[in-house]
């Protein structure tokens, strides 16, 4: 989340005036026109921008038979809100998978509301921090599970798609754009260890090399263990700022969740300590000098004992009352 300090804006309060009520044709005939008006704004725009007015007439305002799903924002490059705009991007990505799905109805729409554009909705709603995601139902006014838990879930579109599910009851299947940076990648890759095989074809004894293997190996293990496979899925952000302090987390405070910055730290300290052992073995092992062996095994104990030792803090942070600890706390 990124706070967004509130500009001095007042809003104007009119008195309300003694109308009769509306009878139950007019309701009838309004609620046609706010659903009409609502698909044809899908039709041209997945997400509908919404101001404040908007937010009134469409959204608080009854009578509405439909859920809208809105994401609050800060999009305008003075705010320099970068969360905002990778946010963004999964939500488009949700609300055209709904909006061109086979299943697509008026039971929910998706809009969004800029500060910039819409801050006296901000005021409204109490909010000074963005994104942040809220479901109003088509009855009775949104509850605490309403809001979606970004820090928990992240603000991948799958994981977006599974709370509008649990709210709405509307199941949504993510369908992206096609990448090609992935497969083009690969190929390239495979064209480079072509060629290299190509030009050595004489002596491929490297292909052989059990310490190449072994280092291809160690690296794949320390990137899956670190948790980079839990990011893709979940697409959680890189680190939190405190919409109060100002502070930044890079680690976080749950064990059912974590920032992509803590996948970095966990596999910095894991490699360090595989390195540890690794200077261990060879100065066990090797054929060096008896001074370099004892300074490998002196460094190799000092690797092991220091990252340990924060890779457990980092432990007892997210699991809180863990009783055990190694050099600190």
């Amino acid at each position: 989340h990124q706070r967004i300090e509130l500009d001095n804006y007042y809003l104007l309060h009119l008195s309300p005036c003694k109308t009769s009520p509306i009878t139950f044709d007019e309701e009838t005939t309004l609620l046609s026109e706010k659903v009409a008006q609502m698909m044809e704004w899908t039709s041209k725009r997945s997400v509908i921008r919404m101001n404040g007015d908007k937010f009134r007439r469409f959204v608080r305002a009854p009578p509405r038979n439909y859920s809208v799903i809105i994401m609050f924002t800060a999009l305008q490059p003075q705010r320099q809100c970068g969360v905002c705009r990778q946010a963004d991007e999964e939500f488009q990505a949700l609300a055209n998978s709904w909006r061109y799905s086979s299943a697509f109805t008026n039971k929910v729409f998706f809009a969004s509301v800029d500060f910039d554009e819409g801050s006296d909705v901000f005021q409204m709603l109490n909010m000074n921090s963005a994104p942040t995601f809220l479901h109003f139902p088509s009855k009775g006014k949104p509850r605490k599970a309403d809001t979606y838990e970004l820090q928990v879930r992240g603000f991948a579109a799958e994981q977006l798609a599974r709370w509008v599910a649990d709210r709405t009851d509307v199941q949504i299947r993510i369908i992206r754009p096609p990448n090609y940076a992935g497969p083009l990648l690969l190929g390239f890759l495979l064209a480079g260890i072509g060629g290299l095989a190509y030009l050595r074809r004489n002596n491929l004894e490297f292909l052989f090399n059990k310490n190449v293997w072994a280092f291809s190996a160690l690296c794949f293990v320390l990137i899956m263990t670190s948790g980079q496979m839990w990011n893709h899925i979940r697409g959680p952000p890189y680190a939190h700022k405190n919409p109060s302090t100002g502070q930044i987390s890079y680690i976080h405070g749950s064990s059912q969740a974590q920032f992509v910055a803590e996948t970095h730290i966990v596999l910095l300290f894991n490699a360090a300590i595989t390195m540890g052992m690794v200077m261990l073995c060879e100065a066990a092992s090797s054929d060096l000098e008896i001074g370099k062996r004892k300074i490998m095994c002196v460094a190799g104990i000092a690797l092991m004992m220091v990252f340990f030792s924060w890779l457990l803090s980092v432990f007892r942070a997210k699991y809180h009352g863990y009783p055990y600890s190694f050099l600190m706390s």
